[in-house]
């Protein structure tokens, strides 16, 4: 006999349940779980942690050539614009300083992707169980901004480790390499620029004019902002951890789209996929009935491997889209200690220098690698997580 969805209830065992009906069986036993509890908060963490780190390690390679496009590398800017540049310069590199060159700069990158993705899905799973209580609610919007705050926090508490890691795959000297703590000393005590023409220069020419020459109200003014700017001067940070956060700005810009976008388009064609007319195609077989593997208690069913695998490609590719010319800003904003004068450039001066440089298409430079990388990285991150949350019972 099987057990209905009431409890004490039997069915007779000549009746077999109704495909709702299992599918009611299965959310109610979902339900059940409690997301907001350690358990779960920790086994989903984990499984997001370790879908990062496998994504970034399946597109290392190309993560370090585009890094080095986006930034204006002189040694390889040459190459950017085409899809033979990117071999040409993963060939030269790979000359160069051999396979560990292709994967400079990714220890760093584990060591920030590890907490990244972990605090990333977790995130979403808490902020996505109090925005989306049940199935009516199962709208586009929620799903955007759930996937939103998951990226905006999960960024914050990782970024310092972001801009080391572009550091250090941005340097392709061989006569000299950075280590970790002298790129960790550089970035601190880098200089913001000082401005050519500042507010105190003007207040000390109004102030050092003849005394009929300048209005009084004009002199009282120059000197109350003169004593302002001067203020401002004195306690605006020069260097220390705010260079940990160079490009953050543009950071968080692009997130809300990246991971709003990668989480909803992810959802939504996985709802496409399980469809009732193709889900027979699309989805692994049920788990066994009388199993009591907490796995087996899931609101949808898995989807096969290479529609798995779809489902995260769509999303890396439309979040990619919408979000790579603030993602070429951050880039510069975080090499641009390593290039030029070695000052700060902030958001607005970055964005005029591309277009100075190459016009819209600098927004856009490195997008083809952009799509090779992240493509497979999302299918991968995505498809790895959603097993591992199986295995993990959640």
């Amino acid at each position: 006999m099987e057990v209905g969805r009431g409890a004490g209830k039997q069915r007779p065992s000549g009746l077999t349940a109704t495909n709702d009906e299992a599918i009611a069986q299965a959310n109610s036993g979902t339900e059940k779980k409690n997301k907001q509890s350690l358990d779960y908060v920790l086994r989903s963490g984990l499984a997001g942690a370790l879908a990062g780190c496998a994504a970034k390690t399946v597109v290392g390679p190309l993560d370090r050539v585009k890094i080095l496009f986006q930034a204006s590398n002189p040694q390889f800017a040459k190459y950017s614009g085409s899809w033979f540049g990117i071999i040409t310069a993963m060939r030269d590199i790979n000359q160069q300083d051999g396979l560990r060159g292709l994967f400079r700069g990714h220890s760093a990158t584990l060591l920030r992707i590890f907490p990244y993705a972990a605090i990333k899905f977790l995130t979403y799973e808490q902020v996505r169980s109090v925005v989306i209580k049940d199935k009516s609610q199962e709208v586009p919007f929620r799903r955007l901004i759930s996937g939103s705050l998951a990226g905006i926090t999960s960024v914050f508490f990782t970024y310092p480790l972001e801009v080391i890691r572009v550091r250090l795959a941005f340097e392709t000297r061989r006569d000299h390499r950075s280590t970790l703590s002298s790129i960790c000393k550089q970035i601190y005590h880098e200089q913001p620029p000082t401005p050519a023409y500042h507010i105190s220069s003007w207040a000390t020419t109004v102030g050092s004019a003849p005394a009929g020459a300048v209005p009084l109200p004009v002199r009282a003014a120059a000197s109350t902002l003169a004593t302002t700017a001067s203020t401002i001067e004195s306690v605006r940070p020069r260097s220390g951890l705010a260079n940990f956060y160079r490009g953050f700005s543009p950071t968080l810009w692009g997130m809300l789209p990246y991971a709003g976008m990668s989480f909803l388009t992810h959802d939504t064609v996985g709802d496409w996929l399980r469809h009732p007319s193709i889900i027979a195609y699309t989805t692994l077989p049920p788990p066994p009935p009388a199993s009591s593997s907490p796995s087996n208690t899931r609101s949808r069913p898995q989807l096969t491997t290479p529609f798995e695998l779809l489902s995260g490609a769509t999303a890396g590719l439309v979040s990619q889209t919408v979000s790579y010319p603030l993602e070429v800003i951050r880039r510069r904003m975080q090499v641009g200690g390593a290039v030029g004068d070695g000052h700060r450039l902030g958001m607005g001066e970055t964005a005029r220098r591309i277009w100075v440089e190459r016009g819209a298409r600098g927004f856009f430079v490195g997008l083809g690698i952009g799509y090779l990388k992240v493509v497979p990285m999302v299918a991968v991150s995505f498809w790895t997580y959603e097993r591992m949350k199986v295995v993990l019972g959640i």
